[in-house]
């Protein structure tokens, strides 16, 4: 019989993986770094290209909204957003957070970011990933003795094909 155990504790020797990276949708169910729901959901609850209001002279950027719910079930959630264009490539992506997000009467949670994307122009819509980022990723080379274990994918970057 052979015994794997995940993270560090194992005598033979701490390990890291990566959590498979999750289909990017406009509306996702957050998940943890095993796959599972975690409760809650974030939406794009809209987008356009516009002027920054503090950066008018950069020309258009892609402001957008969204929304989680369910978030009084954990401690806060992060997930990626990416502007991407009709093929679903990735102009530009960054972590939003619940915890950066106002909270609405009926208990969600609501926010709106801007990304400066190169050629807004290319924009066909915002995605989000639902692997929750806000996973403290302590690493075997971190924390020898209680990191490792199975962390959040890579955050989505420019150029990915989501």
């Amino acid at each position: 019989m052979v015994l794997a155990l995940s993270g560090c504790s194992s005598p033979w020797g701490c390990t890291d993986t990566a959590a498979k990276r999750g289909e990017a949708r406009v509306k996702v169910q957050v998940e943890d770094t095993g796959g599972q729901h975690i409760g809650v959901t974030a939406e794009v609850v809209g987008w356009r290209p516009e002027p920054h209001p503090q950066e008018p002279s950069k020309g258009d950027q892609v402001h957008f909204t969204y929304r989680f719910d369910g978030t009084h079930k954990t401690t806060g959630s992060a997930v990626d957003a990416c502007a991407v264009d009709k093929k679903r490539v990735a102009l530009l992506c960054q972590t939003i957070y619940s915890s950066g997000a106002r909270p609405e009467p009926d208990g969600a949670l609501t926010g709106d970011e801007w990304l400066a994307v190169e050629h807004p122009e290319q924009v066909a819509g915002v995605l989000l990933l639902p692997n929750d980022q806000s996973y403290d990723p302590r690493t075997c080379e971190q924390d020898s003795k209680d990191g490792g274990g199975t962390h959040p994918p890579e955050e989505a970057a420019k150029g990915d094909q989501l």
